[in-house]
């Protein structure tokens, strides 16, 4: 199985709107090709699904590789991040609903992913992070954060989210931006410093602001320090 990424979905993932550069999908892409055949995978934050196609071609492939569909979670109210809101730099007002005035990119997100033919692999859950992750109990072979950015949903990601990676699987963390004057501060200091400090985690990979991290010590399940 070839780690690189099939042209007709690398172009899916190019004209999708969202905020992953291309060699950062590369990278998830490539983790998602080693980790799906040992679980499942879960994304936070779906936003229109550009990220969603890097990992739903892995799966694809796991899949064709394996004879066992591979899939990933993706999980979003797909009202937006504070990020996302009107008057903030990344609103996008196409995909505002004109009835109720919020951001929906639930439509969006839906048409990316069905004209890339990966509804089998990507699997979109519809809801608060905190409220699904109350209830989650799978363990995860890869947990990508790429959230909400303010300081308590990165807080509430991290607790809810990070203690499902199984032994030897994957955290990877999007817009992580040790120096300030990069990014802000949310995700390096709410979420990769947190799992680095738990002792649970070791980081294997970076590119631009993504950071992999796997899970060298405990179990899915098993609480963080």
């Amino acid at each position: 199985m070839t780690d690189t990424m099939p042209s007709d979905l690398l172009e899916h993932a190019r004209d999708a709107k969202g905020f992953m550069p291309e060699d950062e999908g590369a990278l998830l892409h490539r983790i998602a090709l080693e980790r799906l055949p040992h679980g499942p995978a879960l994304e936070v934050g779906t936003y229109c699904g550009k990220s969603g196609i890097y990992l739903g071609a892995a799966a694809q492939q796991v899949t064709a590789a394996t004879g066992t569909t591979a899939v990933v979670f993706t999980v979003d109210h797909h009202r937006g991040s504070e990020e996302n809101q009107a008057g903030w730099e990344h609103h996008d007002a196409s995909v505002v609903d004109p009835e109720l005035g919020l951001m929906d990119t639930l439509g969006e997100f839906r048409r990316n992913i069905a004209r890339a033919g990966l509804e089998d692999h990507v699997i979109a859950i519809v809801g608060q992070s905190t409220s699904v992750a109350a209830h989650w109990r799978t363990p995860l072979s890869l947990l990508f954060i790429d959230g909400g950015h303010g300081e308590q949903p990165a807080r509430d990601d991290f607790a809810g989210w990070a203690h499902w990676v199984d032994a030897g699987g994957y955290l990877a963390i999007h817009d992580v931006f040790p120096d300030p004057a990069d990014g802000g501060r949310p995700p390096y200091e709410l979420i990769y410093l947190p799992a680095l400090a738990s002792g649970a985690f070791t980081e294997v990979e970076a590119v631009g602001s993504l950071r992999v991290l796997q899970r060298t010590s405990g179990a899915a399940g098993d609480p963080l320090a």
